[in-house]
């Protein structure tokens, strides 16, 4: 289970630099929209630039939902349910975990969603 948690610390080391990054960008769209001083409705550029931000917004969701994901799998790696299926009770098997380390379910339960 050592090599799982190897792979689980670095997912999550590399989903939180992610999250820092886009943080940094949405951060960065920010402060450039609000020295710019433009009215998205009215500016040109403006829906470019929402678009831009609520991208980002999305992404840093998404990026936090996976960090989110990678600290239940430790949390079951630290309480001996990693991988077991939470729907079945039936082994994930090491090819999901290889592909997805923080997979909850196994193929088959997965399929059925």
């Amino acid at each position: 289970m050592d090599g799982w948690r190897d792979r689980l610390a670095a997912d999550r080391t590399a989903a939180t630099e992610r999250l820092a990054g886009l943080s940094r960008e949405f951060d960065d769209l920010v402060d450039s929209a609000s020295l710019a001083n433009t009215d998205d409705e009215h500016d040109p550029e403006g829906a470019t630039v929402a678009f831009e931000r609520q991208h980002v917004a999305a992404l840093i969701s998404q990026a936090r939902d996976r960090l989110d994901e990678i600290d239940a799998a430790l949390a079951r790696l630290d309480e001996g349910s990693y991988g077991v299926c939470e729907r079945c009770g039936q082994p994930i098997g090491d090819e999901r975990l290889a592909a997805r380390p923080a997979a909850m379910t196994c193929v088959r339960c997965a399929a059925r969603r």
